[in-house]
């Protein structure tokens, strides 16, 4: 089943931008103490599981902010993207193709950005 991973350090993320040249990546940053980042990470859960029969045709990768500062600001740095929680962020060969915030990531607006 598609799971979504956490990234713990940034090696880990370095590791996710360069499998983006192999399947796309998708990057979700969470804030545990927000309820607006607790619903986006139910519509991606909800996505992921909807995805069930395209196993392995994604990955799945979640920082969680407050436990994992550093990873989340090298996200942002190595990606040129500014810093939001939560934010959603496709990933493939090393660049971001599509990225979203707030009440923009829903189960539909994910199936679209990976068809």
């Amino acid at each position: 089943m598609n799971s979504l991973t956490p990234l713990v350090d940034v090696q880990a993320l370095d590791a996710a931008i360069a499998e983006s040249r192999e399947r796309p990546v998708l990057l979700f940053k969470h804030s545990r103490y927000c309820g607006v980042s607790c619903e986006a990470l139910d519509e991606l859960q909800s996505h992921i599981e909807a995805r069930h029969q395209d196993e392995g045709a994604v990955a799945y990768k979640m920082i969680t902010v407050q436990t994992h500062r550093p990873v989340s600001d090298a996200a942002a740095q190595r990606l040129g993207l500014r810093h939001e929680t939560p934010q959603a962020i496709l990933l493939r060969d090393g660049k971001v193709i599509w990225n979203a915030s707030h009440f923009r990531i829903t189960a539909a607006q994910l199936d679209q950005a990976l068809p």
